[in-house]
C-alpha cells in the first residue's frame, strides 16, 4: 500500500488556492515546532460567505495537501460552516493521511480558526472562546 493516497498526492502536487490576499478580512497562522510546519491562511468574507480562501504554507506534503484541501472545503461556504471544519474532515477529504502525518490537518484546521478569530476581532464580532485553539501550534495534542 502507498504511503499517501492519490488525492494527497494531487493537492500537494497542485494545491489549490495558494498565494495571498492583500486585503483580507481575516488571517491565521500557526506552526509545529516539533516538525516545522507553518501555515499562513486568508480569509475574503462577503456577507456570512467565505468568498475567497488563500494559504502559504512551508512544510512537507501532508501539511500542503492539508492546506490546500481545507480551502477547498471552506470556499463559497458560511463562516458557520468552516468554523466546523475538523482535521478528521480535511484527513477523510484526503483519502487519509499517515499517523505521523495527522498533525498537518490539525493544522490546516487550527489556521482556519484563527483567521476567523481574526475576523471576528478586526470587525467587533463577539464570538464564543472555546471554539478557538487556545496555543499557536498542536503541540498539546496526542495524535
Amino acid at each position: 500500500m502507498a504511503l499517501y493516497s492519490e488525492k494527497v498526492m494531487d493537492h500537494f502536487r497542485n494545491p489549490r488556492n495558494v498565494g495571498v490576499i492583500e486585503d483580507a478580512d481575516g488571517v491565521g497562522e500557526v506552526g509545529n515546532a516539533k516538525c516545522g510546519d507553518i501555515m499562513k491562511m486568508y480569509l475574503k468574507i462577503d456577507g456570512d460567505i467565505i468568498s475567497d480562501v488563500k494559504f502559504e504554507t512551508f512544510g512537507c506534503g501532508s501539511a500542503i495537501a492539508s492546506s490546500s484541501m481545507a480551502t477547498e472545503l471552506i470556499k463559497g461556504k458560511p463562516v458557520s460552516e468552516a468554523l466546523k471544519l475538523t482535521n478528521k474532515a480535511v484527513a477523510e477529504a484526503l483519502d487519509g493521511l499517515p499517523v505521523h502525518k495527522l498533525h498537518c490537518s490539525v493544522l490546516a484546521e487550527e489556521a482556519i480558526k484563527k483567521a476567523l478569530q481574526d475576523y471576528y476581532e478586526k470587525n467587533g464580532i463577539e464570538y464564543d472562546k472555546t471554539q478557538f485553539p487556545q496555543c499557536e501550534s498542536c503541540e498539546h495534542c496526542e495524535l
